[in-house]
């Protein structure tokens, strides 16, 4: 692949909430992810503005990660049944690096400044 034209720009980092297992098996099979609207201007800002924006999913209660993928494209209007709920917004591609349960436990040392440097979970 090119380049991106951002690549001197800053990398950026957000941890995906899943309430099931079964939106990241969809998102893993089909490559796409969908979040809230509340979700949607933050994720599309940094899409613009940063050289990769990777997103690190969890599902709540699971106590651990399922993987991690890269954002490959911006949030659209478009909508997904796939999810089935109302509640989500638009459909963006999602290229998944690695497709694996991490314990947050492995990850205990990774502390969030943006968030009074909580562990990252």
């Amino acid at each position: 692949k090119s380049p991106s034209p951002r690549q001197n720009m800053p990398v950026r980092y957000f941890v995906m909430k899943s309430s099931n297992l079964q939106n990241i098996d969809i998102s893993q099979q089909k490559g796409i992810w969908s979040t809230t609207p509340s979700n949607e201007r933050k994720l599309n800002e940094a899409f613009w503005e940063s050289s990769v924006v990777y997103l690190i999913f969890s599902v709540q209660g699971s106590g651990c990660f399922q993987g991690f993928a890269r954002m490959g494209s911006a949030i659209g209007c478009e909508k997904s049944q796939d999810w089935g709920s109302a509640g989500f917004g638009g459909v963006f591609k999602v290229d998944w690096i690695r497709k694996e349960n991490i314990p947050f436990h492995f990850a205990h040392h990774l502390l969030n400044p943006w968030n009074d440097s909580k562990k990252v979970q």
